[in-house]
């Protein structure tokens, strides 16, 4: 079953941090880290994580930090929590091991398993751009005046 942890959360939210703000410089770890509340050190393990699975590109030098390293359409959702934990993990050893359980649950959850992870392969960080634009999830501040 997909159990999604703290870590593969922030991994999605700073990879879309990412895509809606590195433009035209790329994101620094500490601009992430105050609009998401969460620890740099925390942030950092996790961008490296990133940056080694060829999501995210790190860029060097004072005015570096982090760019995707492909076209928001080309990453995928499920990508991302690839690189964080297993979501394929097979827990079905944890089923019950009776009649009811083999026959019926056990297939049933295979269905959902599937349906789930098929979701999140379906998802991209373009989908979820376009989501935090069509709802104001952007969070970028205006300081016209």
């Amino acid at each position: 079953m997909i159990r999604l942890s703290r870590k593969s959360l922030l991994a999605l939210e700073a990879v879309l941090d990412v895509a809606l703000h590195a433009r035209p410089d790329p994101v620094q770890a500490r601009d992430i880290t105050a609009r998401q509340g969460v620890p740099q050190r925390y942030l950092e393990q996790v961008m490296q994580a990133l940056v080694r699975a060829g999501i995210l590109r790190g860029v060097r030098g004072p005015r570096g930090g982090y760019r995707l390293a492909r076209e928001r359409r080309r990453i995928s959702v499920r990508e991302i929590f690839d690189v964080i934990e297993d979501i394929d993990g097979n827990d079905v050893d944890m089923l019950s091991k009776s009649d009811l359980g083999r026959v019926v649950i056990a297939p049933f959850h295979a269905n959902m398993q599937e349906a789930l992870i098929g979701a999140v392969g379906d998802t991209t960080i373009a989908d979820l751009c376009s989501q935090a634009d069509s709802t104001g999830g952007d969070d970028k501040a205006d300081f016209t005046i």
